[in-house]
């Protein structure tokens, strides 16, 4: 059962990013010249990048990792886990006292199966149809998700914090990362009209987390922030710029979007 809904969920949202994509059935046709009677190939297909150019990409995406921009987000993730974290066990256990199945899908949504599964498929569908722009968006979502497995396994294995149910490493929380890195990605490709419910199905991964005894709500606090980094990392050039700001409110943590323009 949870397979078939993975594998429904998947083809869901490829579904989807077609649509969003605006990815037409545009495959390669000869056409015979004029001048010497041979065919030549579509522009669109002699362009596309290499099959491994996403991978390949993803050294300079490390590489480009400490810019001023990065550390920013860095320091913004870091003070909403520190001020999250006093609030860590109190809402850990209230959230578990609920026992509301209401979250359990995250677990699928955020999972690398279907993100990472969504960014080769939408990638795989440009190619097929010489959509650059599909192209473009798989290639940049496959490079953010790899990005951010990197930075979470790395900062994982250094804290080495274990989970509410006291397995594993809980910080920060990879489910949040990968989210909130695609819904990013989708934002600097689409604008807000996109970027607005990704980033509200991302928050409802983390919230899943929190709610499933998997993680602390300072996991997913710096979870987001790191896979906002990754998202930006490898969208450099397009999209709108904003700021994140976390603040304290009656209730615990919150945070503060200020938009800064192009």
């Amino acid at each position: 059962m949870r397979h078939t809904l993975c594998a429904r969920s998947a083809l869901f949202l490829v579904a989807v990013v077609i649509v969003v994509t605006g990815a037409a059935p545009a495959f390669a046709q000869t056409v015979p010249s004029e001048d010497s009677g041979a065919s030549a190939q579509s522009p669109t297909t002699s362009d596309r990048p290499s099959l491994l150019k996403p991978f390949a990409d993803v050294v300079g995406d490390v590489r480009r990792l400490p810019t001023r921009d990065n550390l920013d987000w860095l320091t913004v993730g870091l003070a909403a886990a520190l001020a999250g974290h006093p609030a860590d066990a109190r809402i850990a256990r209230s959230w578990t006292e609920s026992g509301s199945p209401t979250f359990k899908p995250g677990a699928i949504i955020g999972g690398t199966p279907l993100e990472l599964g969504a960014a080769f498929a939408t990638y795989a569908i440009g190619r097929a149809t010489s959509s650059p722009r599909a192209m473009s968006l798989g290639g940049d979502l496959i490079r953010a998700q790899l990005l951010s497995e990197l930075m979470t396994t790395a900062v994982k294995q250094t804290v080495r914090r274990t989970r509410p149910e006291g397995s594993g490493f809980s910080f920060p929380s990879g489910h949040t990362t990968v989210s909130f890195a695609s819904a990013t990605v989708l934002q600097r490709h689409f604008g807000w009209r996109i970027g607005i419910p990704a980033y509200a199905v991302a928050s409802y991964v983390a919230a899943s987390r929190v709610e499933m005894r998997r993680h602390y709500l300072s996991d997913v606090a710096f979870g987001a922030a790191l896979g906002i980094l990754a998202g930006r990392n490898v969208t450099v050039g397009p999209g709108h710029r904003f700021m994140l700001t976390p603040m304290m409110t009656p209730g615990g943590a919150g945070a503060g979007v200020t938009w800064i323009g192009k």
